[in-house]
């Protein structure tokens, strides 16, 4: 279970990275449509992009070490979408695969 555990970290960084980047994103969106700046969405938009890529593979690749089912999978990845779900998804995911380590380990 050594495998599993060496990849809930990864996943744990993604996931509050890609929350707070959701954050950010929103925020910018507010300043183009509120403020009619499109600079901040420009620039924080592939980024956010990018990262939520790099989110979706570590939790692929959890979901495969850890033996997720698929539907489980599909609402982890689509976690980092909905701002501030990523920080509960987050949570109970490390809740969910610690629980499985402890009964591995049993």
């Amino acid at each position: 279970m050594i495998v599993v555990e060496s990849a809930l970290k990864p996943f744990r960084v993604l996931a509050y990275i890609v929350g707070c980047m959701l954050l950010v994103l929103v925020a910018a969106m507010v300043v183009k449509y509120g403020f009619d700046n499109a600079t901040p969405v420009a620039v924080v938009g592939p980024v956010h992009g990018f990262v939520y890529a790099v989110y979706l593979l570590t939790a692929l690749n959890l979901g495969l070490k850890a033996r997720w089912s698929w539907p489980y999978t599909l609402g982890v990845l689509l976690a980092g979408t909905i701002p501030f779900l990523s920080f509960v998804i987050e949570r109970k995911v490390t809740e969910r695969v610690r629980r499985q380590l402890a009964v591995a380990a049993a």
